[in-house]
């Protein structure tokens, strides 16, 4: 069993190449998204019903076995002041069962307005309300992972504040 750590220890926990896991996770549906395995590009993979935490962990870890994950971000609900939220305890309980059930190092990451700016997106490009329903969870997971991804270069990068002084 691992706890859930700082996305900056994720970064010293993780092998030199392996693919990370994004996760939005839903009252209703999970948003799974999954990167290369350079960590440099976060891709929206699918959407998984919610359900009971043993078969919501089933399905996660299947995908997390196909896929050769090394480690799994999962999006944070913080209030607008970045405070905890009932939402936000409640997945941080899902995170560490996950990683119990896993084995596989669980960080979280911030995801205000993921959702809303990923929505924005799709609207701007013209996408059908009933494409939007489909896709949006799981486009918010890459969204998600995505920043986590940034980070995570920054700081292997040598830029801890994540400002781009550490980059070439």
């Amino acid at each position: 069993m691992r706890p859930p750590i700082a996305i900056e220890d994720l970064a010293l926990s993780l092998p030199p190449k392996g693919r990370l896991a994004g996760l939005d996770l839903g009252a209703k549906t999970i948003g799974v998204a999954i990167s290369d395995v350079e960590r440099r590009l976060a891709s929206p993979l699918k959407t998984l019903p919610r359900g009971a935490f043993m078969r919501d962990a089933e399905g996660l870890i299947a995908i997390f076995s196909e896929f050769e994950v090394a480690g799994i971000v999962i999006g944070l609900p913080l209030d607008l002041d970045g405070r905890d939220t009932p939402r936000a305890q409640s997945t941080r309980a899902f995170g560490r069962n996950l990683s119990m059930r896993t084995g596989l190092p669980v960080a979280f990451w911030d995801e205000r307005f993921s959702t809303a700016a990923v929505t924005r997106s799709l609207i701007a490009n013209d996408v059908s309300r009933a494409r939007r329903a489909r896709v949006v969870d799981r486009m918010a997971a890459a969204y998600i992972l995505q920043g986590a991804l940034d980070r995570l270069a920054d700081v292997l990068a040598g830029d801890p504040k994540g400002d781009g002084a550490g980059r070439l």
